[in-house]
């Protein structure tokens, strides 16, 4: 998982600690959104294991990262990659929203029509 510097998480879930963490930087967004995140975010963990985090990087493009413990046996690779395009299919509005969102309010773009 590349969590550089220049990234910022949004949120995440993690399987082995079973917890579900919100940047309280994004505090601000609808609760509605925040409720969205956290089903998205526990359910994937609960599906398929491991580390899930939403983050964007330096451009405000939000990424899916996934990262799952060695010795972990039940994480499931193949269900990773499967789940994370139907995330990206399925989310895709939300995401290009919470792109906006991002590039507005942390980094100050103008929003082109």
């Amino acid at each position: 998982m590349d969590m550089s510097n220049d990234n910022k998480i949004l949120c995440g879930a993690n399987s082995y600690l079973q917890k579900y963490y919100l940047n309280e930087e994004f505090d601000r967004l609808p609760e509605t959104i925040k409720n969205e995140l956290q089903i998205m975010c526990v359910l994937f963990t609960e599906d398929i294991g491991g580390i899930f985090v939403l983050q964007y990087d330096e451009d405000g493009n939000l990424n899916i990262d996934v990262q799952a413990d060695e010795t972990d046996y039940l994480f499931d690779e193949i269900g990773c990659g499967l789940k994370i395009k139907q995330i990206q299919q399925e989310k895709r509005e939300l995401f290009e929203a919470l792109e906006m969102y991002y590039r507005v309010m942390f980094l100050g773009m103008e929003v082109e029509d």
